[in-house]
């Protein structure tokens, strides 16, 4: 039996479109081109009934290598820590003062395009620097 090789990380959220820009900007991925007989999303929306506009919305790695970002509105808010997260890789291999440096960069452009600062954990014996961040709704990912 042949082993799953490609899958897609979904979020559930209020304004999918929104969510989904905000990671584009964070990862470097792209809005998918629409259905082929439409010529942009926002064509595509108008043709859904009412109760269905911008219920959800993707991005992908323009290299096809990363996973599909998936966008679903929920009725529903977040009410508590997320129990999956996305961490994202800006200081692999770097190490003390030079690897807190391009964290600290990072998370200065992330937070410019709406993210929030939850924590920033200081290397120790075991661990390097982290910065826990929050999405524009709200949702926990980490720079490490």
């Amino acid at each position: 039996m042949p082993s799953v090789k490609q899958f897609q990380v979904t979020f559930d959220c209020a304004d999918p479109e929104r969510v989904a820009r905000f990671w584009c900007e964070v990862l470097g991925y792209v809005v998918p081109q629409p259905p082929e007989e439409f010529a942009t999303w926002d064509a595509y929306n108008e043709s859904l009934p009412a109760e269905e506009r911008g219920a959800a919305f993707a991005c992908q790695d323009p290299t096809g290598v990363g996973p599909r970002l998936y966008f679903q509105r929920v009725p529903e808010g977040k009410i508590v820590k997320n129990r999956v997260h996305l961490d994202v890789r800006a200081g692999t291999g770097l190490v003390g003062d030079e690897r807190l440096a391009v964290l600290e960069a990072e998370a200065a452009r992330l937070i410019a395009l709406g993210a929030t600062h939850v924590l920033t954990q200081l290397a120790d014996e075991e661990n390097e620097s982290c910065i826990t961040l929050q999405d524009v709704e709200g949702n926990e990912f980490c720079i490490d």
